[in-house]
């Protein structure tokens, strides 16, 4: 099972959209510096890490008065794999290894995401944690997974860049964890030392 942004997809955009992109246009809608709209911004965020609502789009459309996925659309252009990843799952691919994506991405990041690089082809199934009403933090997402597909924990490797969503999965009772400790490729690698941890997928090859 692999997470989607900061694993296979570089965060670098995400980072953009949230960190920089949409406070610009909250401050200009709002007649705030940007400075300001991102103190009133990551303040909404952090209030809602973790939740569903934090990752969903039309939550953020809604609150802010923005059309947010549109943004996300005007910023395609920067969508791409982390490097490595895509050769990485191309040789699962050869390999028939299954291989499930299991994000808490909304459904149309998703989909805008899979129509710029094309990456649902390399994978047997996609699922997503707004289909269960649960966040992947939360364990009310891995009881519903397991019930939809019937995944054994123990011969089941989970990679995700949260450390956060690693801890969740092993309580669960997820065996085999891997963080990913080079989500954006923009920046320098985070530490980790409560799980086994790679820069990219590539090097579990």
């Amino acid at each position: 099972m692999l997470d989607m942004d900061g694993t296979i997809l570089d965060l670098a955009y995400d980072n953009y959209m949230w960190m920089t992109h949409v406070p610009e246009h909250y401050a200009v809608k709002n007649g705030l510096s940007l400075s300001e709209a991102r103190k009133q911004l990551f303040a909404r965020f952090g209030a809602l890490q973790g939740d569903l609502s934090w990752y969903c789009l039309d939550h953020w459309s809604e609150r802010l008065d923005l059309d947010v996925l549109q943004l996300h659309r005007d910023n395609q252009h920067r969508i791409e794999f982390l490097p490595g990843a895509q050769d990485f799952l191309g040789v699962m691919r050869e390999r028939n290894i299954e291989v499930l994506l299991v994000t808490n991405s909304h459904p149309d990041t998703l989909k805008l995401k899979d129509d710029v690089t094309g990456f649902s082809k390399y994978f047997d199934g996609i699922y997503c944690s707004h289909s269960y009403g649960f966040a992947k933090e939360r364990q009310e997402f891995w009881s519903a997974l397991h019930d939809e597909i019937g995944f054994d924990p123990n011969s089941t490797m989970f990679v995700d860049d949260s450390q956060i969503v690693l801890k969740s999965a092993a309580t669960y009772g997820v065996d085999k964890l891997v963080a990913i400790t080079c989500p954006d490729s923009a920046e320098p690698p985070r530490e980790c030392t409560e799980f086994a941890a790679v820069e990219g997928v590539s090097e579990l090859l």
